[in-house]
């Protein structure tokens, strides 16, 4: 019964036919927006849980993401939802770039080099700002910005929830295969030892190449649909630091499973929110995600959603 309730169909069902019934309006924007970064966060989880690889510039990449869906969005008529592919493809390409210093560095040395890329990407945004609807490659005129496009089936709040619930388990789904498929078992032998993998014929750089790709992936798909969540973005909510926090709540939710990047996703965005409805400053929840990853590293490895497994685990024994 546990593992049930906890079935990717399951909660499917329940997150696009219930849940936007039991959610205010404030609340439907807060939650679209955790689920875009659990999509994000899925796309750490890939580099982490697959290879152990440390990549601090997600976010730059979702960034990267939403730029390219409003430059689409106020320059051509493509549909939304070729815009978000193609977004996302985009933001891959970025990824699969990425992946060039993983060929000889991991551990802190690439951690560093993705955060210096994400610091990169900030000063970009910074200086050239996000689409706005102006003439140019970079459509940032002064006045307002003009109206964002959305998807014809999801002309609200509640609707665009639905269409971002959809996307996001598509994306789990993709993510699901390549595990238990060929990229996944030669992911596990290059983890194990790449000498190892080498000796048997697996293409270490491609399999490497192919899972940044594969992050970037998601991270693309989410700033897509974070643009059209918040109609514009801005380059203040893509800080190399925030690549950080990201990382930590992919930790924190844990990196094996999709209900890992569910839970960062809703520590991201959701946790904030509930402190300031009850009039705390959401700063305590950096307090709260400090004390959950040295919780991680010191007696969860696979994060909480490996504990929540093992409860359910037992509960099904009893």
């Amino acid at each position: 019964m546990f593992k049930t309730a906890l079935s990717p169909a399951a909660t499917l069902i329940f997150c696009v036919l219930v849940l936007p019934f039991l959610l205010s309006a404030l609340w439907v924007k807060v939650v679209t927006s955790a689920a875009i970064f659990a999509l994000a966060a899925a796309g750490i989880s890939v580099l982490f849980a697959q290879l152990g690889l440390i990549n601090l510039a997600q976010i730059a990449l979702v960034a990267v993401g939403g730029w390219i869906a409003l430059r689409l969005n106020y320059a051509t008529s493509l549909p939304v939802t070729s815009i978000v592919l193609i977004a996302g493809i985009g933001a891959s390409a970025t990824g699969a770039v990425l992946a060039l210093p993983a060929m000889r560095m991991r551990g802190l040395y690439l951690a560093l080099v993705t955060l210096m890329a994400a610091g990169a990407f900030q000063i970009l945004f910074n200086a050239f700002q996000f689409p706005n609807g102006g003439a140019g490659f970079w459509g940032v005129a002064r006045q307002s910005a003009a109206e964002i496009r959305t998807p014809v089936f999801a002309p609200n709040d509640v609707a665009y929830l639905r269409y971002t619930i959809v996307i996001a388990a598509l994306c789990f789904g993709v993510v699901a295969v390549h595990r238990i498929t060929a990229p996944g078992r030669a992911w596990a032998m290059i983890r194990q030892s790449e000498a190892n993998a080498l000796a048997a014929g697996i293409n270490v750089t491609f399999y490497k190449i192919w899972a940044f790709a594969l992050s970037g992936l998601l991270a693309g798909i989410a700033g897509a649909l974070l643009s059209g969540a918040l109609g514009q973005l801005d380059a203040r909510s893509f800080l190399a630091s925030d690549g950080i926090l990201l990382f930590a709540l992919a930790v924190v939710g844990g990196t094996y499973s999709w209900i890992g990047a569910v839970i960062a996703g809703l520590l991201y965005k959701l946790l904030p929110a509930v402190l300031n409805d009850f009039g705390i400053s959401a700063d305590i929840a950096l307090m709260v995600f400090g004390a959950a990853l040295l919780h991680a590293i010191m007696t969860a490895p696979r994060g909480i959603a490996g504990q929540l497994s093992d409860v359910l685990q037992r509960k099904s024994h009893d």
